[in-house]
């Protein structure tokens, strides 16, 4: 997955210090309230040791892009992309199943109820 869409960024627009965490937030889609007492709760466990690998994130990581995501929606779909390729890829084969069926039904209603359709399509055959 080398899509921009898949990549871990810093978060500026909902940042308090760097972005670093709500960017965590962002990929993961857990709140970034959350990722913040985590990150609060690792500084002090570890006696400030996670300080430096928080800088060092926040200079590593790029800025996330404006124009990354269309709207909420799509950003929603990316983080359960992020979470679970596997299942994503399965509802959206399980979706597109469903649109099949259906437009086979529309194709039999069609071709059972126009006889001359019907006809043209076995020509075809």
């Amino acid at each position: 997955m080398n899509s921009p869409r898949t990549t871990l960024y810093r978060d500026k627009h909902n940042a308090k210090l760097m972005g670093v965490c709500s960017g965590i937030a962002d990929y993961t889609g857990v709140d970034a309230l959350w990722i913040r007492l985590a990150v609060v709760l690792m500084v002090f466990m570890t006696g400030g040791g996670a300080i430096p690998f928080y800088f060092i994130a926040g200079l590593l990581l790029n800025k996330k892009p404006s124009h990354l995501y269309v709207d909420q929606d799509e950003s929603k779909y990316w983080q359960r992309v992020r979470q679970n390729p596997k299942r994503t890829a399965r509802e959206i084969r399980a979706r597109m199943k469903d649109v099949d069926r259906r437009l086979a039904e529309v194709e039999t209603y069609y071709v059972s109820s126009n006889p001359r359709l019907n006809a043209e399509i076995e020509r075809l055959r």
